[in-house]
């Protein structure tokens, strides 16, 4: 490049200030070869090579098209580039043509923004509102059904009346879980910076919850094995580690026994003192979950069997709910499971 010399003194201060960017950045000269990259930028093309073509760093058509564009036009341009190996990202990638005054220069700007989890952030939103959407929509056209049949054809049928209107009510309580357990998604997601400092006692808070299910374990013939150590304290809100302890009790009497009639099932809760932790957990002896679904299960709305889980009354929630109290409070949450030998879901909390 007439006039420019990137190994003088400006390509020394153009590399130097390539440097003090945050995002990946690069020089490309009038060859389309690498004149100057900063730390970032190699972090990310392990293949780079100051002077050689950018191509051999690069492979990626659009950028490599968009480059030329911008060499011979000296209008910026942007584009995306997918990288798929070693780890699936996405970036925003901007062609800046690169200006010096008196200089006959022809060379580009290329900066890299990372977009991954922005785009996945805007995938669970959108996931989200479908997924919530579809939820509430199945009862509602179901209680809007039957309204019509009632206001029509079954208006003077008192047994078709009772029937109908039993079914409204589940339908209508199924769309009041869902709702309330979105509200207590969002509570707990906007104090989720916020770590809990009241103590609490956690024994007491798994002892309670053992006896309120009690009664559903009865009716379910499912027999509960309780072993908790007295006196684990713990930095947190008593009702979300409540909620924790109920959800996970629950779906075990729920989803992980056999339900054989006349055959009782048996759920073990244990609450111990582990290091300098109370660890929580709930083991069934069910039918297991396959090791495919296991990394999904906190994921809202995720469901191993829809129509169990909705016939149950459960709402795809409460293990997403589960996961960010436990992050709430600092803990970490294990599931492990094998087919045909249960499963264990367990909480760990750092004790006060």
């Amino acid at each position: 490049m007439a006039g420019f010399q990137w190994a003088g003194s400006v390509g020394q201060f153009a590399a130097a200030l390539l440097e003090t960017l945050p995002h990946p950045a690069l020089i490309i000269d009038e060859n389309v070869r690498i004149a100057a990259a900063n730390g970032a930028a190699r972090k990310i093309l392990p293949h780079l090579r100051l002077r050689e073509p950018l191509i051999l760093a690069l492979r990626a058509p659009d950028v490599l098209e968009s480059v030329a564009r911008v060499l011979t036009s000296r209008r910026a341009e942007t584009t995306l580039l997918h990288e798929r190996v070693p780890l699936e990202r996405v970036y925003e990638v901007t062609i800046t043509p690169l200006e010096v005054p008196s200089q006959t220069v022809a060379a580009v700007v290329l900066t890299l923004t990372d977009m991954t989890e922005a785009r996945r952030l805007e995938q669970m939103r959108v996931n989200f509102v479908a997924n919530a959407s579809h939820e509430l929509r199945t009862p509602l056209a179901s209680i809007l059904g039957f309204v019509e049949t009632l206001q029509g054809p079954a208006k003077e049928d008192a047994h078709a009346r009772g029937k109908f209107l039993e079914i409204m009510r589940d339908q209508a309580r199924r769309m009041s879980r869902l709702v309330d357990d979105l509200l207590s998604l969002s509570r707990i997601e906007q104090k989720a910076h916020v770590r809990p400092e009241q103590q609490v006692d956690l024994s007491l808070i798994v002892r309670h919850i053992c006896e309120t299910l009690q009664p559903l374990a009865r009716e379910s013939e499912v027999r509960l094995d309780i072993h908790v150590e007295p006196n684990l304290h713990i930095a947190g809100d008593h009702d979300e580690l409540a909620r924790v302890t109920e959800n996970l009790i629950e779906n075990a009497i729920k989803y992980g026994v056999w339900g054989k009639p006349g055959e009782v099932d048996r759920v073990e809760v244990s609450l111990i003192h582990e290091g300098d932790e109370a660890r929580l957990a709930v083991r069934d002896h069910g039918p297991g979950i396959e090791a495919d679904h296991l990394p999904r299960l906190t994921e809202r709305f995720y469901r191993v069997d829809d129509g169990l889980s909705r016939a149950k009354g459960g709402t795809g929630l409460g293990l997403a709910i589960v996961k960010h109290i436990v992050a709430r409070h600092r803990g970490r949450m294990a599931i492990e499971s094998q087919i045909n030998h249960g499963s264990v879901f367990s909480a760990s909390f750092p004790l006060a």
